[in-house]
């Protein structure tokens, strides 16, 4: 039960974090890279420390400031510069599925850190997805390997390393605790920046602001804590597995919303990727089903 709702809330996360792609398009070229970082993990951690303010959240220890500073690093400052950057150059779909091999790097870094294991599932399932990312990707011919494609490339080294720096913080504090901290440190760690990009941020238009109002509530704010909740009751390999889904969904929501049409390349990719994430987050669980049809079946033979 308690997987099962985990994976649900890794959903949520999906489609929220693959519309994010989109409404980047949309502000990043009128706030400019800073401002749209200030502004949507501003609005995040007002927003949750609003929440945490009736939730009556604890404050961190002192001994877990370091994973916390780490982690808003990371995921909040980082990975926000980087990918308002890239996408000022970058599609939003070829930018989602960049970073869709972030899960590579989670898993990686979760065997460093923690020694958790990696089993051959998720080896071959992310294999299996990362085709499927080559694939769309190929199918962008007018993309090619610029400085932009390497940012967005350092963009998904980041949150890779992000997802499984929260596994400690999530042994002692809620989702939300976790999502607060981290974004409160993020933001923090972007205020110094601000100046540089102040003038972009009084010219931007009611639409432009919408939409980076947006991202802060529904893909940073609500995603992040729906995302500790994911994590924290799922393997790393099968929680950050499910990320491999944003691409098909990114680029679907940029069809609709920025006219970005897909190319059948590109819908064939999603398809290889889908079957990357069952093969990693179901394949225990069919091969398990598989053998104990055998006996039943070899008995009904007799």
């Amino acid at each position: 039960m308690k997987a099962n709702r985990g994976v649900l809330a890794g959903l949520a996360v999906v489609v929220l974090w693959a519309s994010a792609f989109p409404a980047i398009q949309v502000a990043a070229p009128a706030f400019g890279v800073i401002g749209l970082s200030f502004v949507r993990l501003a609005v995040a951690m007002i927003a949750l420390l609003a929440f945490a303010a009736v939730k009556r959240v604890r404050l961190p220890r002192p001994r877990d400031l370091g994973w916390i500073v780490a982690a808003g690093f990371f995921g909040m400052t980082a990975y926000q510069l980087l990918l308002n950057e890239s996408e000022l150059h970058v599609p939003a779909g070829t930018a989602s599925i960049i970073v869709a091999a972030a899960p590579l790097v989670s898993v990686a870094v979760a065997f460093l850190l923690f020694r958790e294991p990696v089993t051959r599932f998720t080896v071959v399932g992310s294999l299996i997805a990362l085709a499927g990312v080559a694939v769309v990707c190929l199918a962008r011919a007018g993309v090619s390997l610029s400085a932009s494609v390497w940012i967005v490339v350092a963009a998904m080294v980041v949150q890779g390393i992000y997802h499984p720096l929260q596994r400690p913080l999530l042994k002692t504090y809620s989702g939300l605790e976790v999502a607060t901290y981290t974004m409160v440190a993020g933001t923090a760690m972007t205020l110094p920046l601000v100046p540089f990009g102040w003038g972009r941020l009084v010219e931007a238009s009611p639409t432009e602001w919408i939409a980076a109002v947006y991202l802060g509530l529904l893909p940073s704010a609500l995603g992040f804590v729906l995302w500790g909740y994911a994590v924290g009751r799922l393997p790393v390999a099968i929680s950050t597995s499910l990320l491999y889904l944003v691409p098909p969904i990114a680029v679907f929501i940029a069809w609709v919303w920025l006219g970005e049409i897909p190319l059948p390349a590109e819908l064939v990719g999603g398809l290889i990727v889908i079957a990357g994430v069952v093969v990693i987050s179901q394949g225990a669980r069919l091969l398990r089903r598989a053998r104990r049809r055998q006996p039943a079946t070899a008995s009904a033979g007799r």
